[in-house]
């Protein structure tokens, strides 16, 4: 769940006389209270901001005039700014004015700002996109953002180029994008520098004699990446302790059992005992890297990765994980690990760069220096207000285009902006028979994925026609032979 910490907000100040506030009633100090603030309740705007226009009920007739004044008064000053609409309720505001830098926008949830002429952006977060509501038929002026940080699974439709393409912006974990969130997981550089949870090797060794070498904790199981496949053959050559409900064989204490204990000190010092952890993703993207390869590089524990091909791009130093892509069977990886656990001068090779304080990588430094967003960052707009006033700023450059007499910049997003590869599955003969698999969701994700492919298209037609459409349509067109 994103967690949405809002940015500043502009607001004027209401100035009573002490005689009118003691005349005013609580509703009227209510209704203008949500104007000082900008933000309106949606169930004050049954009628979208029309609603405005009528007059309060139950107000003193002194006062009736001067507050329906006001209240139009504040309306005009919304009315002058663009309005950006989330048509993804993702930060349930119904009404925001932000600052931008030297511009401003009104962002809102509220559909009723539909059909506004200052609505000039809609706004999607990528996994409640739904084919069974858009902004159709979409008008020249209105341009459409994508929000999507998270695994492909949430909703394959949008990895596939006719619908990336219906987007003028996006902000998603490539590092293509025009706001890249490649890094959304990582705080910053002093996290991966910070001894605090490290703990010294002649301590882990001596923790060996009760814990194996590897610790692997997943309860999302038989994702697109197949990663359980993969982790239950290496269990067959080496010794793995495994937290989650996935290939569990060991337990957390109970107050670490919740999933959002994971962030938990408790949790982080159980881990940081281990020498290796398996960080698999759920699945198998450029640059979708996520906190199962920075959390262990924080704790001090060295990551066996999994997930992105670009993996090596995104490294502390050469020298700070054990990817699995290198290796042709689990059976090899096993041996080179358990090299690693036998001869400490071999193991303190993956861990110098965190003892040192030492970061090689450029590009990391650069990426983590550039951006414009904060990671649990009280003092930084985080990922979502950076998204907002991309947006924001973009429209605004446009508008003073237009106001010179020149066109607007045409944006849109390339393929590159969210793409990933059709899933694949691990097929390995065991030496060691296996226990009967249950039910899994393995088999599922490539024919639903090759299925995606066939929604894009359908929604691309119907996109492009630009009219409302019914599912049945797009189903029809989806399965058309």
């Amino acid at each position: 769940m994103v967690r949405i910490q809002r940015r500043k907000v502009l607001a004027s100040c209401l100035c009573m006389t002490a005689t009118v506030f003691l005349l005013v009633t609580l509703q009227v100090v209510v209704e203008l209270g949500k104007f000082e603030r900008k933000t309106f309740k949606n169930s004050n705007l049954q009628d979208g901001h029309k609603k405005l226009e009528e007059e309060p009920e139950h107000l003193n007739p002194f006062l009736q005039k001067d507050a329906l004044s006001l209240i139009r008064k504040r309306q005009l000053e919304i009315d002058s700014y663009p309005i950006m609409l989330w048509w993804s309720p993702l930060t349930g505001e119904t009404g925001r004015l932000g600052q931008c830098g030297a511009d401003a926008c009104f962002f809102t949830i509220n559909r009723t700002y539909w059909h506004h002429p200052m609505t000039k952006a809609f706004l999607f977060y990528g996994t409640d996109f739904n084919i069974e509501s858009l902004p159709l038929p979409r008008k020249a002026h209105h341009d459409w953002a994508l929000f999507h940080e998270e695994s492909p699974k949430n909703n394959y439709k949008l990895f596939h180029k006719p619908v990336i393409t219906l987007f003028n912006y996006t902000a998603t974990f490539s590092r293509h994008s025009h706001l890249p969130l490649t890094t959304q997981y990582l705080e910053g550089v002093e996290v991966l520098k910070s001894l605090r949870y490290l703990v010294p090797l002649q301590s882990k060794n001596n923790l060996r004699k009760r814990l194996a070498p590897l610790v692997y904790v997943q309860s999302d199981c038989d994702p697109p990446s197949d990663r359980d496949s993969y982790v239950r053959e290496l269990m067959t050559y080496i010794e793995v302790d495994s937290y989650g409900e996935c290939l569990r064989n060991k337990d957390l204490p109970q107050q670490l059992k919740n999933p959002a204990s994971m962030d938990a000190d408790g949790f982080y010092r159980i881990i940081a005992q281990y020498k290796f952890i398996l960080a698999f993703e759920n699945a198998v993207c450029d640059d979708y890297i996520t906190e199962k390869f920075w959390r262990p590089l924080k704790l001090g524990v060295v990551p066996v990765y999994y997930g992105s091909p670009s993996i090596a791009d995104w490294l502390p130093s050469n020298r700070s994980a054990i990817l699995v892509s290198e290796f042709s069977h689990p059976r090899e990886l096993a041996s080179y690990i358990r090299q690693l656990d036998y001869d400490d001068r071999l193991y303190e090779a993956y861990v110098e760069w965190k003892l040192k304080g030492e970061i090689s990588n450029q590009r990391l430094l650069a990426t983590l220096r550039e951006r414009k967003w904060g990671v649990q960052d009280i003092n930084q707009d985080n990922y979502i207000d950076a998204f907002e006033c991309m947006v924001c700023s973009k429209v605004w450059d446009n508008i003073r285009l237009q106001e010179k007499g020149v066109p607007p910049k045409k944006w849109k997003a390339e393929v590159t902006h969210l793409s990933c590869p059709e899933p694949t599955t691990f097929a390995f003969s065991s030496p060691v028979p296996l226990a009967p698999r249950r039910n899994s969701l393995r088999e599922m994700w490539i024919p639903s994925f090759q299925q995606s492919k066939k929604e894009a298209q359908a929604l691309r037609w119907l996109v492009d026609r630009n009219q409302n459409f019914s599912t049945q349509e797009f189903w029809a067109l989806v399965f058309k032979e």
